[in-house]
C-alpha cells in the first residue's frame, strides 16, 4: 500500500508536493484541476514498482502525451522544464531484517529523450541506507551508497548488458568481495571503517554488512496488481462472443470473466453472483444476475441477464442491453472489487457515472468495505452522495475503517498550478483542515439549501 506520493514539475504540479494516501482516498475538486493526472501518476508508479525501467506514460486508461505535455509548462513565463520527478513511500509488513525500518522510498526523475520521458535518476531509501543512481548524458552510470557508517561510489558504462541497470546495484556485489575503506574528508586519508566504536572493520564483517545491505535494497514489495478504470465503460451488448479474459479499463473483459466462472467454476460463480446481487439490491439496481448460454459448448455466444430491483421476484429476466445504462457502467467496477483474486490497488475515475444518487451512496459503502480488507482505493469523484455515505459509514462504525483510514484530497487551482490539500473527518463526521476554497463552495451550497435567502 502506498503511504504517500511525491511529484515535482509533473503536469500542473510545479512545486514539490508530498501527499499522503490512505486505504480509501477520495479525490475532489473542480474540472481540470489535475485529478486524472494524479491517478495517471499513480499508475506509472505502479509500473515502476514492478520494473525499474522506463514506464509507459500512455498505458490505458491514461495518455499523458510526450515529455513536454507531462513536464510542467509555465506558459511562456519561464524557462522550459528540463526534468520532472515522481516518487512514493511504501510500508512492507514482511520486512524484519536487522536495522530495517519496514518502509522504503523510491524517487524517479525523468528527462527528455526524443520527446519521450526517460528515467535517468533513481534514489531508493531503505531505513538508514540510501542509494542514488544516475545515468548522465554521456551514458555513464554512477551510483552512491550512503548509510550511518560511510559512503561508497562507483561508475561505469550505463548498459553493460544492453540496458540500464537501475535497481540492480551491481556495485554492491563488487564491494562485498573487497576490503572496504572510506575517505575521511577532513584529511583525505583512506582508513578502515569503524563500527559501533569498536576496532577496525575487517573484511569478513564488511562482506556480511554489505550482503545484508544488498538484501535490503534488492528487497521488493511483492508484485501488486493495480486495476485502473476508465470514466466511461464499455457499451452493453445483447449477445457476447467469448473473448480474452485480460482486465481492461473499459470493462470489455467483464462479460467473458463472469461467463467463464459460470461454466468452469460453479462455486466461485455462486459466491460472486451473491455478492453482486447483494450490491444490486442495496443500490436499487437489480435483484438477480444470470448468464444465458446460447449453445452447449464453452465457445458459444452468451447473454447477461438481470432482474430489475422492483421487489417482484416473478418479474421477467431482461437482457443487460435493455436495462438502465448505469447497470452496465457499474458492473465492471463492482465485479473487479468483489471477484476472487482481486487487485490490491484500485484507481477509479468517476465510478458513479450514470448512477442514481441512491446507487452512488451504495458505492460509498462498498468502497468502505473493500478498503477495510487491506485494499487501497483511490477514487476520483464528483458525487456528494458517495462522499457523504463514506463519511457516515466511518462515523457510525459500519466497517472496521476508522477516520485515520480515509482521506480527502482537494485539488485547488491557482493560475497554471495546482495545490493539493489533505482533508479528513473527525469522529463526529465533521470536515477538518478544509481550505477557504473548499469551504466557499461546499459550505455555501449547504447553507443555502438550509437557509434560503430572504
Amino acid at each position: 500500500m502506498m503511504d504517500s506520493v511525491t511529484m515535482e514539475n509533473f503536469r500542473c504540479f510545479r512545486e514539490r508536493q508530498t501527499v499522503p494516501l490512505a486505504p480509501l482516498t477520495l479525490l475532489v475538486g473542480e474540472n481540470s484541476t489535475g485529478k486524472t493526472s494524479f491517478l495517471a501518476m499513480l499508475h506509472v508508479l505502479a509500473q515502476l514498482q514492478n520494473s525499474l525501467t522506463n514506464p509507459d506514460f500512455k498505458e490505458p486508461p491514461y495518455d499523458l502525451g510526450s515529455f513536454y505535455e507531462i513536464a510542467y509548462d509555465s506558459g511562456g513565463e519561464g524557462p522550459q522544464t528540463e526534468e520532472f520527478t515522481i516518487g512514493l513511500e511504501q510500508h512492507d509488513r514482511r520486512i524484519s531484517r536487522p536495522r530495517q525500518t519496514g518502509s522504503y522510498c523510491d524517487m524517479f526523475t525523468f528527462r527528455k529523450n526524443n520527446f519521450t520521458p526517460e528515467l535517468f535518476r533513481h534514489t531508493r531509501s531503505v531505513g538508514d541506507v540510501v542509494v542514488d543512481e544516475e545515468v548522465d548524458k554521456d551514458e555513464r552510470y554512477r551510483a552512491t551508497l550512503r548509510n550511518d557508517v560511510g559512503s561508497w561510489s562507483v561508475d561505469g558504462p550505463a548498459r553493460p548488458h544492453g540496458r540500464t541497470q537501475f535497481g540492480q546495484y551491481r556495485f554492491l556485489l563488487d564491494l562485498s568481495r573487497t576490503s572496504l575503506r572510506h575517505r575521511d574528508d577532513s584529511d583525505g586519508v583512506s582508513r578502515p571503517i569503524p563500527v559501533d566504536g569498536g576496532p577496525d572493520w575487517d573484511d569478513k564483517y564488511a562482506e556480511q554488512f554489505l550482503r545484508i545491505t544488498r538484501d535490503w535494497l534488492f528487497s521488493r514489495v511483492r508484485s501488486r496488481r493495480t486495476f485502473a478504470s476508465a470514466p466511461v465503460r464499455s457499451n452493453p451488448r445483447r449477445t457476447y462472443d467469448p473473448a480474452r479474459l485480460d482486465p481492461d479499463p473499459q470493462g470489455d473483459y467483464m462479460p467473458m470473466y463472469v461467463a467463464d466462472l459460470f461454466s468452469q467454476r460453479e462455486g466461485a460463480w455462486q459466491t460472486l453472483k451473491q455478492r453482486l446481487e447483494n450490491f444490486g439490491q442495496e443500490a436499487g439496481l437489480f435483484d438477480e444476475l444470470s448468464i444465458r448460454q446460447l449453445g452447449t459448448h464453452g465457445g458459444d455466444p452468451f447473454q447477461i441477464q438481470v432482474r430489475q430491483a422492483d421487489g417482484d421476484k416473478g418479474h421477467t429476466m431482461r437482457n443487460l442491453a435493455d436495462v438502465g445504462y448505469g447497470v452496465s457502467q457499474v458492473l465492471p467496477v463492482i465485479t473487479e472489487l468483489l471477484r476472487p483474486n482481486h487487485a490490491d490497488q484500485f484507481l477509479l475515475q468517476q465510478p458513479e457515472v450514470h448512477l442514481h444518487p441512491s446507487a452512488q451512496a451504495a458505492l460509498g459503502t462498498l468502497f468502505c468495505q473493500a478498503a477495510a480488507t487491506r485494499r487501497q482505493l483511490i477514487v476520483e469523484t464528483h458525487s456528494d452522495h458517495l462522499i457523504d455515505r463514506v463519511r457516515m459509514d466511518v462515523r457510525d462504525g459500519k466497517t472496521d475503517l476508522g477516520v485515520e483510514d480515509v482521506r480527502i484530497l482537494y485539488f485547488e487551482r491557482s493560475g497554471l498550478e495546482v495545490k493539493i490539500h489533505e482533508l479528513w473527518w473527525d469522529e463526529h463526521g465533521n470536515i477538518e483542515n478544509a481550505p477557504q476554497g473548499y469551504r466557499r463552495f461546499f459550505m455555501e451550497e449547504v447553507e443555502r439549501s438550509i437557509w434560503p435567502p430572504s
